[in-house]
């Protein structure tokens, strides 16, 4: 299976109300490859039936979606994440610990 494959597969697991990190995405997968679990991130072709917006940066903030780190498209991954009862303060993730899944 390929390095995408798997990361798809784990972002399934990510319920709906919760969030995880490239950190912990890169630990389920013994792997420091965060950049490329990104780039499969952004390259997400089942999106979203494959969750790729519940994966944030390990400070809680929202880092990145499709490709971008700022303007629109953060604005749509924040409200998609909101729909799903995440709260924020700004682009920071609200009860970052409460919120975090771990695989």
């Amino acid at each position: 299976m390929k390095l995408a494959e798997k990361i798809y597969e784990l972002c399934k697991q990510i319920p709906e109300g919760k969030i995880s990190t490239y950190l912990e995405l890169g630990k389920a997968l013994d792997t420091k490859a965060y950049r490329a679990i990104g780039q499969c991130l952004k390259n997400n072709p089942n999106a979203p039936s494959t969750p790729c917006h519940r994966v944030v940066s390990s400070s809680g903030d929202i880092c990145g979606f499709k490709g971008k780190t700022s303007g629109k498209e953060i604005q749509k991954k924040i409200k998609m994440l909101e729909k799903e009862g995440i709260k924020f303060q700004g682009e920071k993730i609200v009860d970052f610990e409460k919120v975090l899944f771990k695989f």
